[in-house]
């Protein structure tokens, strides 16, 4: 599990680690099972950022702008890249399997592209915000990253990964399944242990997103792709800091 978690970090985040000489593709498919573990801990650290500012007596929009942009900065904005791409594929592709694989392989950026990653921002933005104001807000910046991190692994073994070559198809071919499900497990189990009812409403949120997606996967490309994991795992942690917000705000937790 060790090496497959530094592949993990390696892939996930721009955090530098140094990985062994070698990796075959056992590592790659434990590297899956460990994307739930870099969601903890990249929700650790967005909970003591929130923790930190919240201390210090900061307003808390400037702080939710701090802290998303620290998200995207660690992650190399690389699943943002991977929801625009979608976003431009789905609405261009208009149902054509090909012709939205095709789409997702260009580099550029479309209007479609454009609007829902600012979008996306905008709502993580307010939803971190509000969190900073509200009593266990923390809750849902820990949990957000975690399950978000969580849905993408579990595309492995519901999916076929569409694209033939990379990670992706490797690691799906060698995908370590019981690891995944104790990982993936472990992330509801995380959730509602610290979540309580807030953490209920955050996993069925997480899991009505995952399920609207695969079914969404399946129907147009018959699988899924890198672009179409990373906007599954934006989509899984935007929904879940929503869900956040109205329940811990919704509680009057303030």
């Amino acid at each position: 599990m060790w090496r497959g978690l530094l592949l993990a970090i390696a892939f996930l985040t721009r955090i530098p680690v140094r990985l062994p000489a070698e990796l075959d593709a056992r590592d790659q498919g434990m590297a899956v099972a460990a994307y739930p573990l870099v969601g903890l801990g990249i929700g650790f650290l967005l909970a003591m950022l929130g923790a930190t500012a919240t201390w210090l007596g900061l307003p808390a929009l400037p702080a939710a702008v701090v802290i998303v942009s620290v998200l995207a900065a660690l992650t190399g904005a690389l699943h943002l890249d991977g929801l625009a791409d979608t976003a431009d594929a789905w609405l261009g592709g208009h149902g054509d399997r090909e012709r939205t694989l095709a789409i997702m392989k260009d580099p550029t950026c479309g209007p479609a592209g454009v609007v829902v990653l600012v979008l996306a921002l905008l709502a993580k933005v307010a939803a971190v915000a509000v969190l900073l104001e509200v009593q266990h807000g923390w809750i849902g910046l820990l949990s957000a990253p975690l399950l978000g991190r969580a849905a993408c692994a579990l595309l492995f073994p519901v999916l076929p990964y569409v694209r033939a070559g990379g990670l992706g198809e490797s690691g799906a071919r060698h995908l370590a399944g019981s690891a995944l499900a104790v990982t993936a497990g472990g992330s509801a189990v995380v959730t509602l242990a610290l979540g309580g009812w807030a953490g209920v409403v955050m996993l069925v949120t997480a899991m009505a997103v995952f399920a609207l997606g695969v079914r969404l996967m399946r129907r147009v490309l018959g699988g899924f792709t890198g672009d179409t994991a990373g906007a599954l795992l934006e989509t899984v942690e935007t929904a879940v800091l929503v869900a956040a917000v109205m329940v811990l705000a919704g509680a009057g937790g303030g």
